[in-house]
C-alpha cells in the first residue's frame, strides 16, 4: 500500500505543472461555450439522441419496442440466476481442507491485490473525468439540459463501467478460487470427467453473469435514461469501462508473468518440482494466474461486449436517418444480444449432456474434444435463432423484406468467426499441433535457441492464416451490405456506409456466445491453480489421509493418476486461453472501425465535406498511420520491460530466501513479499503505459483530425497482427512444455530446461502485450471520441494556434512516460 501511495505521489508531482495545459483548455473550453448564442445546435456526442422505442411495433403490431425490451430484462435476470446458482454449487462441492486452506489462501491474496488496483484504477478515472467535464460540462454541453444534471450523470455511468469491469473481476477471482481445490480434490479418484467438469462450470457461471450484467446496464440505459442524454451516458459508460479493463488487463497481465517467470526458474536453478510447496514464488504465481489470466478477461470481455454495443448504437444514430428505421435496428440489436444468451445456456446443457453421456465414466478423455463440441454447438444453435429471430423481429426494415436475412447472415459472419478462429489457433497452440510438436523437436537438438525460434514460426504462421480468415468473413459482410441495406426500399442513402455498419456487425457476431468464449478461456486459470492446490496442499503427507478420505467422502484415491490428470487438463487449459485471445482482439479491431467511423462522420458533416482528406494524398492521414505502428511496438516494449524487470527482483528474493532443507513449505511472510514485489512494478508499469497512452492520445488527436483518423485505423491493424503473433507463439511454447512434462515425462532434463526457457520467453508474449493490446485500442479510440472533438471546437473558435501548442505539451508528457517506460524501470544493482 505504501508503495502504490508513494508512486502515485510521485506521479503527481511530476505531472502537475503539465496538467496547467488542461487547466488552459478548460479555461477557453468555457469561455467559448459561453459565447454561443443561445439555441444552437451542439454537434458531435453531446447531440446523440436516443428515438423513442414504443413509437414502432413489432410482431406484427402486438407490442412496442420498449415494452419488448422490458421482456430482456427478465432474460438478464435469468442469466444472474444461473451464474449464481452454479457459484453456490461450486462452494458447496466436496473439498479436503488442506485443498481448501491453500484457495482460501490465494483467494485472500487476490483480494488484496484487487483493493490496491481499485483505488489506482480511481486516480487513473479522475484524468479521465478531466476531459468528460471539459467536453460534456462546457464544450458541448447536451443541448437544452442543465449542466448541473447532466454531467453528473455521465460521470456517474463512466463509474459504473469502471465498477462493472472491476466487480465481474471480483467475482470471477471468486468462482475460481472455490472451483480450483475442487477440481484438485476431484481429481483423487483417478477419473478424469470431474476434472474437466468443474473448470467448465465455473467459466459458464462468471460467462454468464458477466454477460447478463453487462447486458442489464446496457438495457437500463437505453430504456430508462431519457433519449436526450442516453447517447452520452452510453459513451461515458463505455469509457469507463475500458479504462478498467485496461489497467486490470495490463497490470494483471504485468503481475501474473513476474510471478510465473519468478516461479518457473527456480525449476531450472534448484532443480525442484513444478509447484513446489518450498519455493515462495508457487502462491504469488497462482495469484497471478487468476489477476492475469482470469481479472484480466472477465473485465476485458464485459468492455469488449459493451464498447462493441455502443459502437452499433452510436452509428445508428449518425448514420441512419428514418428514426423508424433507427428503432427497428437498435431493438433488434438488444433483442440479437438477449437471443445470444438463451443460445449460450441452452448449448451448455446439451453439450454436458453429451460429455456425461460420453465421459461421464470413462477412464480416459480427450479433454480439449468436449470444449470443442461446446464452442461449435454454441455456434450453430447461435446462428439457427439469428435467423429465426429476425425473421420474426425485422420481417421487413423500412420497406425491405429481405433485409432481414441479409443481416441474421452479416451477424453469422462473426458468429462462425468465434468457431472458425479457435480452430485456427489449435493449429498453432494444441498439444497435439504440428507446430507444437515441432517446438519441442528443435529443442531436443538446438536447446532453447532453435525452441525460441521455431515458436516465432508458429505465431508469424498464425498471423497469416488468422489474418486470411477475419478478412475473408467481413467481406462476405460487406458483400451482403451491398444488397440494399444503404436504401432498405427507402430514399437513397437512408443508412451512410452501410459496409462500417456490416463491420460492426462481425465484431457483434464475434461474441455472439459470449458466455462460452469467456468460459473456455476461464477454464485455463482453474486448470492452472488446480495443479498448484494440490501440490501445495501437500495432501499425500497428510497423515492417514487416504483412510480419511475415505470415511469423510467414500473415495478411494490414485495420487499419480491425479496429477495425471491435472497436468493433462492444464494443457487444453492453455490451449483454449489461447483460443479466445484472438476472438477478442479481433472483436476490438472490427469494432474499432465502427467506432471511428463516427469520429468521421464528425469530421466530415456526414460524409459531405473534407471527404478528401481520407487520403494517402493528405499527408497528415498518411503521418497518422505510421505514427500508430510505433506506439503498438513501444507498448509492447514497455510492458515486456516492466515483465523483465519486476521478474529480476522476484528471482533475486526467491533465492536469497528460499529454504530446501528442513521445512516442508514456504512462510507465508515469503510468499507475500513476492506478491507485493509483483504488485509494486505491475503498478509502476501500468502507470507509465497509462499516461504515455492518456496524453498520447489528447496529442495526436490535437495535430491534426485526420491525422488521427489514420493513427487510430494503424493501432488496430498493428496491434490486431502484433497481439496474434505475440499470443500464438507464446502458446506453443508453453504447450511445448506441457509435452515434455506429460506426454515424455522428462521433468528435469535438459530438453525440459530448454522449454521452460521458452516458456518464460513465451509469457508475457501471451498473457501481457498481447492481450493488453484488445482494451488499450477500444480506451483510445472511445476516448479519442472526445479527444477530436474538443480538438476540433477549439481550433475553430481560437485557431489552430493554440490547438498546436497543447498537442506539443501534451506530446511531452506523454513521451516523458514513454522514455520513463525503459529508463525508468530498468534494472539497476542494489535497488529493490
Amino acid at each position: 500500500m505504501r508503495t502504490w501511495l508513494a508512486t502515485a505521489a510521485f506521479f503527481i508531482r511530476r505531472v502537475s505543472t503539465k496538467l496547467s495545459a488542461v487547466a488552459a483548455l478548460l479555461t477557453v473550453s468555457a469561455a467559448t461555450s459561453l459565447a454561443q448564442p443561445a439555441g444552437e445546435t451542439v454537434g458531435g456526442e453531446a447531440a446523440l439522441k436516443l428515438p423513442d422505442l414504443s413509437q414502432v411495433s413489432f410482431f406484427n403490431g402486438s407490442i412496442d419496442g420498449h415494452k419488448l425490451l422490458l421482456i430482456g430484462i427478465l432474460f438478464c435476470l435469468f442469466g444472474l440466476a444461473f451464474g449464481m446458482t452454479i457459484f453456490v454449487r461450486l462452494k458447496n462441492l466436496p473439498v479436503h481442507r488442506s485443498m481448501r486452506e491453500i484457495s482460501e489462501l490465494i483467494y485472500e491474496t487476490c483480494k488484496t491485490y484487487l483493493v490496491t488496483q481499485g483505488k489506482f484504477i480511481l486516480l487513473l478515472w479522475a484524468f479521465i473525468a478531466v476531459i468528460i467535464a471539459a467536453y460534456f460540462g462546457w464544450l458541448s454541453p447536451v443541448p437544452g439540459k442543465s449542466v448541473g444534471l447532466t454531467l453528473p450523470i455521465i460521470l456517474g455511468f463512466s463509474l459504473v463501467g469502471i465498477a462493472g469491469s472491476y466487480g465481474v473481476a471480483w467475482f470471477g477471482i471468486r468462482v475460481n478460487t472455490f472451483a480450483n481445490s475442487r477440481t484438485a480434490f476431484a481429481s483423487l479418484p483417478g477419473k478424469p470427467y470431474p476434472v474437466y467438469q468443474i473448470p467448465l462450470e465455473a467459466g459458464m457461471s462468471i460467462g454468464m453473469m458477466l454477460i447478463s450484467v453487462e447486458l442489464l446496464i446496457m438495457l437500463f440505459i437505453l430504456l430508462f435514461i431519457p433519449g436526450d442524454y442516453a447517447g452520452p451516458c452510453f459513451i461515458g459508460f463505455a469509457i469507463g469501462e475500458s479504462l478498467g479493463a485496461a489497467a486490470l488487463r495490463i497490470a494483471g497481465g504485468i503481475f501474473t508473468k513476474i510471478a510465473d517467470i519468478g516461479s518457473d526458474l527456480m525449476k531450472i536453478v534448484f532443480k525442484i518440482k513444478e509447484d513446489d510447496a518450498r519455493n515462495p514464488g508457487v502462491i504469488a504465481d497462482c495469484t497471478g494466474d487468476n489477476a492475469g489470466d482470469s481479472v484480466g478477461p472477465s473485465a476485458d470481455g464485459f468492455e469488449t461486449y459493451g464498447v462493441t454495443g455502443v459502437a452499433l448504437i452510436t452509428f445508428i444514430l449518425l448514420g441512419v436517418k428514418n428514426p423508424t428505421v433507427q428503432v427497428q435496428l437498435l431493438v433488434w440489436i438488444f433483442v440479437m444480444r438477449v437471443i445470444m444468451l438463451v443460445a449460450s445456456a441452452l448449448s451448455y446443457f446439451l453439450n454436458g449432456a453429451i460429455a456425461k453421456a460420453k465421459y461421464g465414466n470413462a477412464a480416459e478423455m480427450n479433454f480439449e474434444a468436449p470444449l470443442t463440441s461446446l464452442v461449435w454447438i454454441t455456434s450453430m444453435v447461435s446462428i439457427g435463432l439469428t435467423f429465426l429471430v429476425s425473421y420474426f423481429t425485422i420481417p421487413v426494415l423500412g420497406n425491405d423484406s429481405s433485409q432481414w436475412w441479409k443481416l441474421a447472415t452479416i451477424i453469422s459472419c462473426g458468429t462462425l468467426a468465434g468457431a472458425v478462429i479457435p480452430e485456427l489457433v489449435k493449429v498453432f497452440t494444441s498439444v497435439d499441433s504440428r507446430h507444437v510438436k515441432e517446438v519441442v523437436k528443435s529443442a531436443e537438438e538446438g536447446g532453447a535457441s532453435l525452441g525460441i525460434l521455431s515458436g516465432f514460426v508458429a505465431g508469424n504462421f498464425s498471423g497469416y492464416y488468422l489474418g486470411l480468415a477475419m478478412m475473408v468473413l467481413m467481406a462476405l459482410g460487406y458483400y451482403m451490405s451491398t444488397m440494399g441495406l444503404s436504401s432498405m426500399g427507402l430514399e437513397a442513402d437512408t443508412m451512410l456506409a452501410p459496409a462500417v455498419f456490416a463491420f460492426g456487425l462481425v465484431a457483434f457476431g464475434f461474441l455472439g456466445m459470449g458466455p462460452v468464449t469467456i468460459a473456455v478461456d476461464s477454464y485455463g486459470p482453474v486448470t492452472d491453480n488446480a495443479q498448484s492446490v494440490y501440490e501445495l496442499s501437500l495432501i499425500e503427507q497428510v497423515p492417514n489421509v487416504e483412510a480419511e478420505i475415505q470415511k469423510d467422502f467414500k473415495l478411494a484415491v490414485n495420487f499419480e493418476r491425479a496429477k495425471h490428470l491435472l497436468e493433462a487438463n492444464d494443457g487444453a487449459g492453455n490451449t483454449f486461453k489461447a483460443t479466445a485471445k484472438p476472438v477478442l482482439i479481433g472483436t476490438a479491431v472490427v469494432g474499432a472501425t465502427t467506432m471511428i467511423f463516427s469520429i468521421i462522420m464528425a469530421l466530415t458533416n456526414g460524409l459531405t465535406a473534407n471527404v478528401q482528406n481520407l487520403s494517402l494524398l493528405y499527408a497528415p492521414f498518411f503521418l497518422g498511420l505510421i505514427t500508430g505502428g510505433a506506439m503498438i511496438y513501444w507498448f509492447t516494449g514497455a510492458s515486456t520491460q516492466a515483465v523483465t524487470t519486476g521478474a529480476y527482483r522476484a528471482v533475486e528474493f526467491i533465492k536469497a530466501n528460499i529454504k530446501l532443507e528442513g521445512v516442508v513449505k514456504a512462510s507465508v511472510a515469503d510468499s507475500k513479499k513476492v506478491v507485493e514485489i509483483c504488485t509494486k512494478y505491475a503498478q509502476k508499469g501500468m502507470l507509465n503505459i497509462f499516461i504515455a497512452v492518456f496524453f498520447g492520445t489528447l496529442a495526436f488527436a490535437f495535430v491534426d483530425p485526420f491525422f488521427f483518423v489514420g493513427y487510430l485505423i494503424s493501432i488496430a491493424i498493428f496491434g490486431l497482427y502484433q497481439a496474434i503473433f505475440m499470443a500464438n507463439a507464446g502458446a506453443a511454447w508453453d504447450n511445448a512444455k506441457k509435452i515434455v512434462e506429460v506426454e515424455m515425462k522428462q521433468k528435469g532434463t535438459p530438453l525440459h530446461d530448454a522449454t521452460v526457457i521458452g516458456d518464460t520467453v513465451g509469457d508475457p508474449f501471451k498473457d501481457t502485450s498481447s492481450v493488453a493490446l484488445n482494451p488499450v485500442i477500444k480506451f483510445t479510440t472511445l476516448f479519442g471520441l472526445l479527444a477530436v472533438e474538443l480538438a476540433v471546437k477549439l481550433a475553430s473558435e481560437n485557431g489552430t494556434t493554440l490547438t498546436r501548442v497543447l498537442a506539443l505539451a501534451f506530446f511531452a508528457v506523454s513521451f516523458t512516460f514513454v522514455y520513463r517506460s525503459f529508463y525508468g524501470m530498468r534494472i539497476r544493482a542494489g535497488a529493490e
